[in-house]
């Protein structure tokens, strides 16, 4: 299809002085007469299959090539029409879906998207195909079929309610991808492999140097965006270069010196100091989970309620935002982010109090010893938490928490270890008794994928044998995902995030935002529901620079 060509990649020669030292104008900026946004990523992609994109890098590239049959406010979460014509038709168990689609809608090679391709998708990501090492969809629960009613009518059926299903159809983990794409094995999905991710979206691959640069071009003929947006047709941008820049000071160093146009991941002490030299920030609430600790009850040092309310209350979370974190990172008051579906306060559940903590501690029966960390029976109160690398300044975050503990005679001790070594500590409850971490999903679903046994099981409430040990929580869990009505799933919710506070089972910190810096120029940057990025409607105004 016809594509904009675009300039080759841009060379990346930013000293880390640069973050102090080059506060001048952008009008530097090697594309600075281009259509072409600059884009600093602080990790690469590792898979554009849209089910495996939640990793950021993945749904910021998955969410520019792929249209979905939802469209999710970004505000106000309601869901609209896109591929789809109307909101679907939903029997009255949540069990069976019928959408009614468009008929003129192509894929970038040329290929039309039909009621088949769109059956296909869903098959594959509602079943996965363990031949091909493809996962089933996070998002898609008790998934049986798709078919085919007519050209523009297709259905989905159910084993059991699965009233997410709607949401789950506006996520980039629902991307929409050519039956070329949809073939790929797991591995074709990878770093080298972009130009293989054939979707409907407004922007399509030009080029890829492993590991460090991707190059998107926009689609002349793109005429198919979700109606209630403002923009439409071709995108406005020509095309997106993508650029890995691991280290922050090379990201806002280039930001300022004009050779990049907008970047993510930036820290509070650098988003204040870019602030004061004009650039903007952005600060996108992840909807969903907030950034918490939870506390894995079934580890004999965890066992006693009593223990783990000593460290929900001894952990000084405002002092933590405070020193390490900018208003950009609200309080967290529940186990969910406040705008997120099916939030419910929790008054008063997580406040600082350590003399509270020391007398639940020494209830409990356990004693300082000689250095201070508490013992009984002969063991010492000393608990792992993970280094939660994909979080905003984790490491500086347990930091602060183990001087706080430690105050009340508990030691707490960091996994060390790079991404794998992580994710193996954090499944094994002898290595991990504290698990920091969060979850976003702009739907009432997210508290189960994060809790429930055969999803994340942040808790590790599983006995090993598929059953739970919390039975009750995993049947709140359970209403939360098969209630058909939205206030029934709001009211399971509540019972969740209510069983939680009870049970003092995780400690929220704060309400995790993705950070982005845009140069001046930047106009009508928006993101998706859970923070992605969305270029389509983002435009270019270089007079702000003058």
């Amino acid at each position: 299809m016809p594509r904009t060509k675009v300039a080759a990649p841009l060379t990346l020669g930013v000293a880390a002085s640069l973050l102090a030292g080059c506060a001048a104008g952008l009008d530097s900026a090697d594309s600075a007469d281009t259509n072409v946004l600059t884009y600093l990523e602080s990790n690469w992609f590792n898979s554009l299959y849209p089910p495996a994109a939640g990793f950021y890098p993945n749904g910021g590239v998955v969410n520019q090539l792929t249209d979905r049959l939802l469209y999710q406010d970004p505000e106000t979460l309601e869901l609209e029409p896109w591929i789809a014509t109307e909101l679907p038709e939903i029997n009255e168990d949540a069990t069976v879906f019928t959408f009614n689609i468009r008929t003129d809608v192509t894929y970038s090679d040329g290929t039309p998207m039909t009621a088949q391709n769109i059956v296909d998708n869903f098959d594959l990501y509602g079943l996965g195909d363990k031949e091909r090492l493809l996962n089933v969809s996070e998002q898609i629960s008790n998934y049986e079929r798709g078919e085919v009613v007519d050209e523009d009518t297709v259905r989905f059926y159910f084993s059991a309610p699965s009233p997410g299903f709607a949401q789950a159809t506006s996520t980039y983990n629902a991307g929409l991808l050519a039956d070329s794409s949809l073939k790929l094995r797991n591995e074709d999905f990878g770093p080298g492999g972009a130009d293989n991710v054939i979707g409907s979206g407004p922007f399509v691959v030009e080029s890829e140097t492993l590991g460090t640069d991707l190059v998107l071009n926009a689609r002349e003929d793109y005429d198919w965006a979700p109606p209630s947006l403002e923009h439409q047709g071709r995108a406005r941008l020509d095309g997106i270069h993508y650029t890995l820049a691991a280290e922050e000071a090379v990201r806002s160093g280039a930001l300022l010196s004009g050779q990049a146009d907008i970047a993510r991941t930036i820290s509070p002490p650098v988003e204040r100091h870019l602030k004061d030299e004009g650039v903007q920030v952005v600060a996108a609430t992840a909807n969903g989970m907030a950034n918490q600790l939870a506390l894995r009850f079934d580890h004999p040092l965890l066992q006693d309620i009593r223990v783990r309310q000593a460290i929900i209350h001894g952990v000084n979370r405002e002092e933590i935002i405070r020193i390490l974190l900018s208003d950009s990172y609200p309080l967290a008051t529940s186990s969910m982010t406040s705008k997120a579906l099916g939030y419910a306060e929790q008054p008063g559940a997580y406040t600082y109090d350590p003399q509270a903590s020391r007398e639940l501690l020494d209830a409990a029966g356990w004693i300082p010893g000689p250095d201070g960390i508490r013992e009984k029976d002969g063991q010492r109160l000393s608990l792992w938490v993970n280094h939660a690398l994909p979080q905003p300044r984790s490491k500086e975050i347990v930091t602060m928490m183990q001087s706080d503990l430690r105050e009340l005679g508990i030691e707490l001790n960091m996994v060390a270890g790079d991404r794998a070594t992580q994710n193996a500590a954090q499944k094994d409850i002898n290595r991990v008794q504290l698990m920091h971490s969060m979850v976003g999903r702009a739907d009432y679903d997210v508290i189960e994928s994060f809790l429930a046994v055969d999803r994340r099981d942040s808790l590790l409430n599983n006995a090993g044998d598929g059953q739970p040990i919390d039975a009750e929580l995993e049947e709140l869990l359970h209403k939360v995902v098969s209630t058909p009505d939205d206030a029934g799933r709001a009211a399971a919710s509540k019972a969740v995030q209510d069983h939680l506070t009870a049970n003092a089972y995780v400690l929220p910190l704060f309400e995790e935002p993705q950070v982005y810096a845009l140069a001046p120029h930047v106009k009508g940057f928006a993101t998706e529901a859970v923070a992605r990025p969305s270029f389509y409607s983002v435009y270019i105004d270089r007079e702000e620079d003058n």
